[in-house]
C-alpha cells in the first residue's frame, strides 16, 4: 500500500509559532510530484550534513534567485520579502549574503530566526533532499488543522 501521508514529531522550536516542539503533523509525500515547490512552503527534507536526521522549515528562497539579510530582513533578488508569518520579536538581526541559489537547490530558514539551523548554517537544500510538504496538524487538538492556509505568503517578485 503506498502512503500519500506521513505522521512527523516536530522537534525544536525553529518554526514557532506555527509549529511547536513535540507537534504531530501530516506531510504530504507525493505533492512534488505534481506541483513545483514554492516560496512559503513549509517543507520537510534531509539534513545536508547528516542525511539520517530530518529537517522542517519554511522555503524563502528558490533555485536562481539572490539571496540577502539585513538586519533580520529578507531581500529576493533586491525585494524584501513580506514574510508576515515571521513574528517581530523572533527576528535575530542578522546579516548574510547576498548569494545565487544554485539551481536545483532552495534556501530555507525556520519561522523562529533566532533559534533556526538553517540555509543560513548548512546552506541551500538540494531538491533531491526535499521529501514532503507540511500539511496538517492533528496533536495537539488545539492545534489540529491546516498547514497549508496558515504558511501563504506575500512573496517578492523575481
Amino acid at each position: 500500500m503506498i502512503f500519500l501521508y506521513q505522521p512527523v514529531k516536530v522537534e525544536g522550536t525553529s518554526m514557532n509559532p506555527l509549529l511547536s516542539d513535540q507537534e504531530r503533523i501530516f506531510i504530504n509525500k507525493f505533492i512534488y510530484r505534481f506541483e513545483p515547490i514554492s516560496r512559503g512552503d513549509v517543507v520537510v527534507f534531509w539534513y545536508p550534513l547528516d542525511r539520517s536526521k530530518s529537517f522542517i522549515k519554511r522555503v524563502v528562497g528558490l533555485p536562481g534567485e539572490s539571496i540577502e539579510i539585513r538586519s533580520g530582513h529578507v531581500y529576493v533578488n533586491g525585494q524584501e520579502l513580506l514574510d508576515q508569518y515571521v513574528p517581530a520579536g523572533y527576528l535575530d538581526g542578522s546579516n548574510f549574503g547576498p548569494r545565487r541559489i544554485p539551481q536545483e537547490d532552495y534556501f530555507v530558514m525556520g519561522d523562529h530566526r533566532d533559534s533556526s539551523n538553517d540555509s543560513r548554517v548548512f546552506g541551500p537544500v538540494s531538491r533531491s533532499y526535499i521529501y514532503g510538504k507540511a500539511v496538517f496538524a492533528y496533536w495537539p487538538v488545539d492545534h489540529f488543522g491546516s498547514l497549508t492556509e496558515t504558511s501563504t505568503v506575500n512573496a517578492a517578485s523575481k
